[in-house]
């Protein structure tokens, strides 16, 4: 009976210990862009079975879903901690975090494969693994479009051999919907953002437009626009740093070549990533953002090869200065509550300029064999690098008064539950109560005549002021703007902001006059009108020097209603009102 025992009980050691090598030895960590040597990607239900075995085998790291997305799939993140702990609370106190978004558009999907290169590089010991930063990513953001796998799409792309699509499950580029929030995968972004709250956002890119020498390019925030010694720290620091790490690993970069349809080698201005773009929202909240925009040209291996060492090299920098860029953020979340203004509309400063070697290929427009037009051909035999002049300096033409605090009435829901969201922090009102407020009308504005992200946009807003007393009722909500969602605030709620809410359609009823009049009726209540009020009638005969006025007896009844309590007041009334300081 003991031999049988001892037998049984040897047996099960050798079980216990082979199950737990078991793991190990039998995953293959090599990745299809590995195995392929270069030229294909995985599958969206490859890539979230990877990170499902790196997190079995390797307690550094952690999986899990948060959110839904139009495809009907979870948003997931990975996080990789070398001290094994994933609450972001406790993370936060001790470290900082740099988030990594991949596949906004999955047939750009070089950032897919660096970061499970990178990952798994990490936890296995090929490459030292950060101490002071924690590294977070979604693995593929666009399910629907990862799901819609393709070979033809990419159009000027060199390789992978099959790849996702632009468009997620509902046809929306993603990257034009962090403040609309259209998507159910923007939502679910919103969700992961707050959560992690990191200080460094990266969100890997393949660019279109012109031929040039480099693989990489970088497209920072624009420094100006984030502003205080955070966007200095930007653009003196962390931009240098980036190009100088990268120089010594034999890896050129250069600023996101923003041009379209013409050579690059007379330079060209920064991209200005307003808050409708990944990197213009995540600074909202003062985190560090960048975009890398790999060359579309190059072989698939050398770009994917040129996004993980980029990645390795914002590591570096984040070891670094890690506790700088903390502080630094802090200190602009201390700072916004005494700005008396605020910017909400830049140009470009042509008094300055960035002047830097550009390594370009010479470029002529040829006649076209199709068209007999002219058309753009660049010659990678004739390499160049001149000196070209970077537009990366902008200067605010908009400030506004930043108010005490906004108001929006409960019946615009919609807009309340966007702003809950993105954690924006409000109170409601206890019970119905007049308060003094600034009231905006809208005074102009226009719309685009074709369709964008499922939106006829509005651009080129103003709007009349005055100071009211409004009745409110208990249930409306009123929002402080000293709060860490200050700068999300100004960029919505103020109609003239490039992507405000009113601006992408939130407010579009109050454009249309719900009720009006019949001629034939309110020609005899107008007449009367005009002879008891004479001030009235002053005013309508001083119009009527305008002859366009004169000529149209349309226009002229339509004003002098308009000057009556006839007319609704609801009419082109900003629902969102401003109490001030």
């Amino acid at each position: 009976m003991q031999r049988v025992t001892f037998i049984f009980s040897f047996l099960l050691i050798i079980s216990c210990t082979t199950s737990e090598k078991n793991p190990i030895e039998s995953i293959d960590f090599t990745t299809t862009f590995e195995k392929s040597n270069g030229t294909e990607t995985p599958t969206y239900p490859e890539v979230i079975e990877y990170y499902n075995h790196l997190a079995s085998v390797y307690p550094e790291i952690d999986i899990r879903k948060i959110g839904m997305t139009d495809s009907g799939n979870p948003l997931h993140i990975i996080t990789l901690n070398p001290d094994h702990e994933f609450d972001f609370e406790k993370i936060r106190r001790v470290k900082p975090i740099l988030l990594i978004n991949n596949g906004i558009h999955p047939g750009e999907s070089d950032g897919i494969d660096a970061t499970m290169l990178l990952f798994r590089d990490i936890v296995q010991g090929k490459i030292e693994a950060p101490k002071n930063t924690v590294l977070v990513t979604i693995p593929v953001y666009n399910i629907g479009g990862a799901l819609y796998r393709n070979s033809g799409t990419r159009t000027n792309q060199n390789g992978p051999k099959e790849y996702g699509f632009r468009g997620n499950a509902r046809n929306y580029d993603l990257n034009r919907d962090f403040i609309k929030n259209d998507t159910k995968n923007a939502r679910a972004f919103a969700e992961v953002f707050h959560l992690v709250q990191p200080d460094i956002f990266i969100d890997n890119h393949v660019s279109n437009g012109a031929d040039y020498q480099y693989t990489l390019t970088h497209l920072f925030t624009q420094h100006n626009k984030l502003g205080s010694e955070l966007g200095d720290y930007l653009h003196t620091k962390m931009h240098p740093q980036l190009e100088t790490l990268l120089e010594a690993k034999k890896w050129d970069i250069t600023p996101y070549v923003n041009v379209w349809g013409t050579t690059p080698d007379k330079g060209w201005t920064q991209f200005m990533d307003s808050p409708r773009y990944s990197t213009g929202y995540t600074t909202l909240w003062n985190t560090l953002g960048m975009m890398v925009e790999t060359h579309m040209l190059k072989p698939y291996k050398q770009r994917v090869e040129g996004t993980y060492e980029l990645m390795r090299s914002m590591i570096e920098i984040t070891e670094k200065d890690g506790s700088t860029i903390r502080s630094l953020r802090e200190k602009a979340f201390a700072e916004q509550s005494k700005r008396k203004t605020y910017p909400i509309q830049w140009e470009v400063d042509t008094s300055q300029v960035t002047r830097f070697n550009f390594k370009g290929y010479e470029g002529a427009f040829i006649d076209s064999k199709i068209t007999g037009a002219k058309r753009l051909k660049y010659d990678q035999g004739k390499p160049y690098s001149k000196e070209i002049k970077y537009q990366n300096y902008f200067t605010s033409t908009t400030d506004i008064s930043i108010p005490e605090a906004y108001i929006i009435p409960q019946g615009w829901w919609h807009v309340i539950e966007v702003l809950k969201l993105n954690k924006i922090e409000f109170n409601t009102l206890e019970k119905d109560t007049t308060i003094a407020v600034e009231m905006y009308h809208i005074a102009d504005y226009n719309t685009r005549k074709m369709p964008y992200e499922g939106h006829y946009l509005h651009y080129t807003t103003s709007v009349k002021k005055n100071n009211t007393e409004i009745s409110f009722k208990k249930g409306d909500v009123i929002i402080p703007t000293d709060q860490k969602g200050f700068r999300y605030l100004m960029e919505t709620l103020e109609p003239e902001a490039p992507d405000s809410f009113f601006n992408w359609n939130f407010f579009d009823t109050i454009l249309q006059q719900k009720e009006g009049f019949s001629p034939y009726v309110w020609e005899d209540k107008a007449a009367a009108l005009l002879q008891n009020d004479d001030e009235l009638r002053i005013r309508f005969e001083e119009q009527k020097k305008d002859t366009a006025f004169a000529n149209n007896w349309y226009t002229q009844l339509d004003w002098i209603y308009k000057q009556t309590n006839h007319y609704e007041k609801a009419h082109m009334r900003y629902p969102v009102y401003r109490v001030l300081r």
